[in-house]
């Protein structure tokens, strides 16, 4: 079954561009690891939070990605950025319309 992980992620002010960047970087290890879709998104009224969606082919894999290299350095580069503020949603996707 499909695992969604579903955050936020609060930034210090004027840093978001700086975490999208981290957080889009090209990776070949999350598609090996399990990794479906993993989208980084930004919104004008929420200036200072990043948005990131991801569905992995289960909760396991998720949760082994975060001990792969680059994932660690990656979370290591952006914490600095961040303010500890973080929300959202983990979840069993258990269908869609479009599939």
């Amino acid at each position: 079954m499909t695992f969604a992980n579903v955050g936020t992620l609060g930034v210090q002010p004027g840093r978001r561009d700086e975490v999208v960047e981290i957080l889009t970087r090209p990776s070949s290890t999350l598609a090996g690891s399990g990794c479906l879709s993993y989208e980084v998104g930004v919104s004008p009224e929420h200036p200072d939070t990043v948005f990131v969606t991801e569905l992995w082919v289960s909760a396991e894999a998720h949760a082994a990605s975060l001990q792969l290299e680059s994932v660690k350095a990656s979370i290591a580069e952006a914490m600095p950025l961040l303010t500890g503020e973080f929300g959202g949603f983990r979840f069993d996707v258990v269908g869609s319309p479009l599939r």
